[in-house]
């Protein structure tokens, strides 16, 4: 059993986090750390509510998630890692790549686990989208349009107008969606950026739109806060059909409403929402989206994490499955990074492997091939290490 402590109880520990963590038979949700005491105890009646500094230092606690505003994210990670807590934080990652970059040198030193929370990959129309591509359905796509439209004129709380605090909606819409595109295309040649601050008194930006280039191909990722009526979710155009889908995934808005992410049905979408698939020939039929949630398609948690530890010795290498550059200890296995492909084909079939088998000519290059075509990609999510104990 996992003990996990929770640290930050707004929208992402309230309907992500603590629920989630509630939902998952190998954790423990051990303590929430947060002034909202009242709302935590509505929810998870007998559950800890405590202070940052005491869950941290609590030493039955395992993992800790930092839900907190954005620019707290950073330092908040930093202490729990230095406390030899493993650590997820929700997105933004960090409010520069300074510290992102800090904070996964300093995991792979400690033979800790540090993740992005990235639960969009276990929404039914991003899975939906991914099951069209896997089967050729769209045929070869072309453009691919991803966008999250709202119509929220007002300003927001302070600190989410603060440019300091790491706000606006690219750090607050923008990991989900970047996310979404590597994962379904791999990493671009080339991003173009337009960013905006569209509303009257606003100091942040309230709209963007980044094209990403894949040679021929275009993927455009846009939000913004100014749209009375939004633009498809996901719009793709194929050399065989197009798919549109209005609407986002319902198990947020459910989940606020006082739902659990194990009650029945509670990622099952209206009609009016179900995606529309139209084929060269005129053709068209409605797709309606995997009927999944969250919790019932997160891979399997070991139950149990590792030690912190100093490894005996640290390598930055790249990632076989990802390309992405990951900090290794001498054993076989991440300190932190993704599991796609590891370890490399040659080495599977024996743990004696010789070291020419286990360095096979060409594998790195067809593995960057596979990430970035979108057919092996990276998992991203749970990050769960091989280091020797």
């Amino acid at each position: 059993m996992i003990r996990t402590g929770v640290i930050g109880y707004g929208l992402g520990g309230m309907a992500f986090h603590a629920p989630l963590v509630a939902a998952v038979p190998e954790l423990a949700l051990a303590a929430i750390a947060t002034s909202r005491a009242d709302q935590v105890h509505a929810r998870h009646p007998g559950v800890p509510v405590t202070t940052p500094d005491a869950l941290l230092a609590d030493p039955d606690i395992d993992l800790v998630v930092v839900t907190t505003p954005n620019d707290t994210h950073a330092p908040l990670a930093r202490r729990a890692l230095e406390a030899g807590k493993h650590v997820v934080i929700d997105k933004p990652f960090a409010t520069s790549l300074a510290d992102g970059e800090a904070l996964v040198a300093l995991a792979g030193a400690r033979g800790l686990l540090v993740s992005a929370f990235h639960n969009r990959r276990w929404d039914g129309d991003f899975r939906t989208v991914r099951k069209l591509l896997d089967g050729g359905a769209l045929g070869e796509v072309m453009l691919a349009e991803l966008r999250w439209d709202r119509f929220r004129p007002a300003l927001a709380q302070a600190w989410k107008e603060d440019p300091e605090a790491g706000a606006g909606i690219l750090a607050d819409l923008g990991p989900h969606l970047i996310d979404q595109a590597l994962q379904l295309f791999g990493p671009p040649e080339a991003i173009l950026a337009d960013i905006a601050v569209q509303r009257e008194g606003g100091r942040t930006d309230d709209y963007f739109e980044l094209t990403l280039f894949h040679g021929a191909r275009r993927v455009t990722l846009s939000a913004g806060r100014l749209f009375v009526t939004p633009r498809p979710r996901f719009w793709l155009h194929g050399t065989r059909a197009d798919f549109a889908k209005h609407g986002l995934d319902p198990q947020e808005a459910r989940v606020k409403d006082g739902a659990r992410y194990t009650d029945p049905g509670v990622g099952d979408e209206e009609p009016q929402f179900h995606g529309r698939l139209t084929r060269a020939d005129g053709s068209s039929e409605t797709v309606r989206p995997s009927p999944a949630t969250i919790a019932a398609t997160m891979p399997a948690s070991p139950g149990r994490l590792p030690k912190a530890r100093r490894p005996r010795s640290a390598a930055r290498t790249r990632c076989w499955g990802c390309a992405s550059w990951k900090w290794r200890g001498r054993a076989r296995g991440w300190a932190s990074g993704c599991r796609s492909d590891w370890p490399p084909p040659a080495a599977r079939s024996s743990s004696r492997a010789s070291p020419s088998s286990r360095r096979k000519p060409g594998s790195h290059a067809k593995a960057r091939e596979r990430s970035r075509t979108g057919s092996r990609p990276c998992a991203g999510i749970p990050l769960l290490p091989a280091l020797a104990r």
